[in-house]
């Protein structure tokens, strides 16, 4: 729209265009008002009944909240409206009428179930607390970036139909691709480690993964955004400096930039960075821990995998970010390298919110030989991956990187009780719209 004002540009003594939805009207009688929001506010619009037209009036008193409308008229300062600024209309415009009767309350007055929001997610996202969440994960997205950037990492895009999965055949979605058999792709990590094999070394990628696991929890997705990183020439224990770096600069930038989002969300009083480095935990020791707090109805021993309960437990122990290092090569996924003095020990690592995973990370498998003895100890066909494994041949560096959570991590930073509510449009065993 040619010449808008955004509301919160509406100066006192300018004559100004503003455009945006119905927030709320009150009719006091002699006076009433109206309340018009757009992306970066509210503003007061002023009725005096007995000195304006009363077409004008009837127009204004009669839309339904939400409709879209535009006014234009002169700003004057008013300490009692809620932005201590008020337009007096000239002329009110309805581009776009609402239904009066609506499926769920964008002022937030009436609260609705969360499967009532995401079936109308359009009105869902003109609550403040809700825009907020999502203006905090693009900023998080661009932090992230720069952080990377700053890393001397070049940002990727990999396929997303590929003709086998990262980890097999398990938890993939299948598709037919002009008459074959295709998946949908659970992880990036086969392809960015083929990227530090190439000119670029070190590699980053924000993107959708896809996982078949039949989940229905408040924390799982089955399409997620995978926030990955790969470099040559680095251990696992560097990757882990990475890992810190990038998570620290999403919260600091944040708590930098989105003050008013916090503010929306109840959080601009407790929000606060990570500060130090990370508590790093062996596999050992992590389930020594667990078994000490007595949470767990079992005792934990070597070579299981940690329960929710279990690192709830632990998170409540440490109190902080942490990574898990050291775990037992048996449960970690093919290409994660064995510790060259144990090769009972993985390089593998997680980095854990107190809440939860956040992070799978660790050292890869650069040797052919070794490479292609992890695919047949896992019953994996080689064959079935030799785009990947003839790479090996050629050349391959040492290498780590990980896969951070996307949406867990903005879960996690805002304390939000389900996961789907740091996206835009979940998908899940039940969601497949909108």
């Amino acid at each position: 729209m040619r010449n808008r004002t955004y509301t919160a540009d509406a100066e006192p003594g300018d004559t100004v265009t503003v455009a945006g939805w119905v927030h709320e009207v009150r009719d006091l009688g002699g006076i009433a008002f109206l309340i018009l929001r757009d992306t970066s506010g509210k503003i007061q619009v002023k009725f005096e009944k007995d000195e304006m037209d009363d077409d004008l009036v009837e127009t204004g008193l009669g839309v339904h909240r939400e409709s879209v409308i535009s006014v234009t008229g002169e700003v004057a300062e008013e300490p009692r409206a809620p932005t201590g600024v008020e337009i007096t209309p000239e002329s009110l415009d309805v581009i776009a009428e609402a239904e009066a009767q609506l499926p769920l309350d964008p002022s937030g007055k009436v609260d609705a179930e969360l499967s009532t929001r995401l079936d109308n997610r359009t009105l869902d996202l003109r609550k403040d607390e809700v825009k907020a969440i999502f203006e905090i994960r693009a900023e998080v997205q661009r932090a992230v970036r720069e952080q990377f950037r700053d890393l001397r990492a070049t940002e990727i895009n990999t396929p997303k139909i590929v003709a086998t999965g990262t980890e097999g055949g398990t938890e993939l979605f299948p598709i037919t691709y002009f008459g074959k058999e295709a998946f949908m792709n659970q992880s990036p990590q086969l392809f960015k480690q083929l990227m530090v094999g190439s000119g670029l070394e070190r590699v980053f990628e924000v993107g959708p993964i896809f996982r078949a696991e039949e989940h229905n929890t408040p924390r799982h997705l089955n399409e997620a955004t995978s926030i990955d990183f790969e470099s040559a020439f680095i251990d696992h224990t560097e990757a882990m400096d990475v890992c810190e770096a990038v998570v620290t600069a999403a919260y600091e930038a944040v708590a930098e930039n989105c003050q008013d989002e916090l503010e929306a969300l109840g959080l601009a009083e407790e929000f606060e960075a990570p500060s130090g480095e990370f508590p790093r935990l062996t596999y050992e020791e992590a389930i020594q821990r667990i078994n000490a707090t007595g949470k767990l109805d079992e005792q934990l021993v070597w070579g299981d995998d940690l329960p929710t309960e279990g690192e709830k437990a632990l998170g409540e122990d440490v109190g902080e970010h942490y990574f898990i290092t050291d775990w037992p090569s048996e449960i970690k996924p093919f290409y994660i390298k064995d510790h060259d003095d144990d090769e009972t020990l993985s390089t593998g690592f997680d980095m854990m919110h107190p809440n939860m995973e956040l992070v799978s990370g660790g050292q890869r498998e650069h040797r052919f030989d070794n490479l292609v003895a992890g695919f047949e100890q896992q019953g994996l066909d080689p064959d079935a991956f030799e785009y990947y494994t003839k790479m090996f041949k050629y050349g391959m560096p040492p290498h780590a990187g990980f896969g951070l959570g996307g949406e867990r991590l903005i879960m996690t930073m805002l304390g939000l009780e389900n996961i789907r509510e740091a996206v835009l449009f979940p998908r899940d065993r039940q969601r497949l719209s909108p």
